[in-house]
């Protein structure tokens, strides 16, 4: 079996039933033989907007497989992941690379030196032995901890190599992570004692699919909600307790609160 069928299986037993991006890349030939679906789009920053999309439609539960030629493929691509890495948007890239004799030649496009800016992990797969090791660690990466887009570049002379059968290859877990219960406690106190207590919620509201625990606090402490652009539908916008969204423009509402407000809890945000 080679390479790109090889993936084609992986990316099957994980479950993912299409892949996106921009063609002259194998796995797409092989995942369309493995029965699952491809979509090619005509710029490669489209396809990593799908990717993106997809996977907060889901929580972050699931993620997409992007896919791009090497060369000008990933170079296109640096922008969409930077945007998805930014806003943590979890997706698996393939892109594929040169041939690694060519990877450091000037002036060629090296993924696993660029993508490191502007993805939580990133990997050139330098033995085909090892494949089965790699998607497992882009898999888990994408999955686990603070998701974000992960990398894992396949060299050229790399896609006729020959995989051995059967492949040893098992679905990677997820795990969840929650705060250490005497700092949920402090917060709960904190928030019991406020006066005027403001609410803001990110998108970490929907990847934990906290929708309703978040009207039904803020509600209990009768307390104004805002969220941010990524958390914007987190709090229903229709509620007398909301505020709107907003960045780095928000609505005067929103300014008044924060304002006068003697406490502003955080959840599912960074305040960065």
């Amino acid at each position: 079996m080679r390479t790109a069928n090889a993936i084609a299986e992986m990316l099957k037993r994980e479950g993912v039933d299409f892949v996106v991006g921009y063609p002259v890349n194998p796995i797409f030939e092989a995942a369309a033989e493995a029965d699952i679906r491809t979509i090619i789009v005509r710029q490669e920053r489209t396809g990593i907007h799908i990717a993106d999309a997809f996977a907060r439609m889901n929580s972050g539960d699931r993620v997409a497989v992007y896919l791009t030629q090497n060369g000008p493929g990933s170079e296109n691509s640096f922008g969409g992941l930077a945007q998805a890495w930014s806003e943590s948007a979890p997706m698996v890239a393939i892109p594929g690379g040169y041939a690694r004799a060519q990877s450091n030649v000037a002036p060629n496009f090296s993924g696993l030196v660029n993508f490191q800016h502007v993805s939580k992990w990133t990997e050139q797969l330098t033995d085909a032995n090892d494949l089965a090791n790699a998607v497992r660690r882009a898999f888990t990466h994408a999955k686990n901890g603070r998701q974000r887009p992960v990398v894992l570049e396949i060299p050229g002379d790399l896609w006729g190599a020959e995989i051995e059968e059967p492949i040893n290859y098992t679905p990677t877990p997820a795990y969840r992570s929650g705060p250490d219960p005497a700092d949920a406690r402090k917060a709960a106190q904190t928030l019991v004692n406020a006066e005027r207590p403001v609410i803001y919620a990110g998108q970490g509201v929907h990847y934990a699919r906290a929708w309703d625990q978040l009207k039904e606090l803020a509600e209990l402490l009768e307390s104004p909600v805002t969220t941010s652009l990524q958390g914007k539908s987190a709090f229903p916008e229709t509620h007398p307790l909301s505020l709107g969204s907003g960045g780095r423009a928000f609505p005067q509402a929103v300014h008044e609160f924060l304002r006068d407000a003697d406490v502003v809890f955080g959840i599912g945000c960074s305040f960065a």
